[in-house]
């Protein structure tokens, strides 16, 4: 067996436990929300119980919706654990679950300064908010941006909104750049990479509150596998395939 193929070998075997290692961080960020949210509905339906009876259609009419609304609550902070089965190398995985609104050529101003192919998924309040990291490498640099909260899907929103930005050089050299895009309800955006640290898919990219897009800057090179409209699921949905 030659160097080189002990040395691809190893790589296979010891990546696997790199992942291992890392510890995937489920996110909290909804945990107030959800107690709080919990203790005010049942305060709500104690009180229509009281003045109208549990056999009302007024108590149940009340407790119905706000179950339904508690359930939508409890789906949109879920932060699943997911794992991708298979060989990553050269692929770039969906950072969110949604739809994608946007796939064409742009010019990057902020990092490359140059053309870009940019991917974007569009988050709805159904969707869940947990993002993942898109591709095997090392985190080359993390930055928030302050930035104004209109609706995500505009096309402004990219540069103008609150954002974060985070540059990933795959294994093969590649520099990505993945955009975390607050919208106008969103006002909170948490990431998780730090600058110098390996990352891998698999892993939590970060969360954002309530309609929101993640975007990703691809180079002319890469080819994109989703069409505009396609829905996505974070950590499993194959969107791009860099040159190899």
């Amino acid at each position: 067996m030659s160097c080189k193929s002990a040395l691809l070998r190893l790589k296979v075997m010891v990546k696997p436990l790199k992942k291992l290692k890392k510890k995937i961080r489920l996110h909290s960020e909804g945990t107030t929300t959800l107690i709080v949210s919990a203790i005010v509905f049942a305060l709500i339906c104690y009180a229509f119980s009281y003045v109208f009876g549990v056999d009302s259609i007024w108590f149940t009419s009340v407790t119905v919706v706000l179950i339904a609304v508690y359930l939508v609550l409890v789906n949109f902070f879920r932060c699943p654990i997911r794992l991708f089965n298979g060989d990553t190398e050269g692929l770039v995985l969906a950072p969110a679950d949604g739809k994608v609104v946007v796939v064409e050529e742009v010019d990057e101003n902020e990092y490359f300064h140059d053309r870009r192919i940019m991917i974007s998924i569009f988050m709805s309040l159904f969707n869940v908010h947990a993002n993942w990291i898109p591709v095997d490498g090392v985190v080359k640099s993390v930055r928030h941006h302050n930035g104004r909260f209109q609706a995500a899907w505009l096309p402004k929103a990219s540069t103008d909104n609150e954002r974060s930005t985070i540059i990933i050089e795959a294994e093969d050299g590649t520099e990505l750049l993945v955009r975390q895009v607050a919208g106008a309800m969103a006002r909170r955006i948490v990431t998780y990479p730090v600058e110098g640290e390996e990352c891998f898919v698999d892993e939590h990219l970060g969360f954002i509150k309530f309609g929101s897009r993640v975007d990703i800057y691809l180079p002319l090179t890469a080819k994109p596998l989703v069409m505009l409209g396609q829905k996505t699921t974070g950590n499993q949905t194959i969107i791009a395939k860099l040159k190899s």
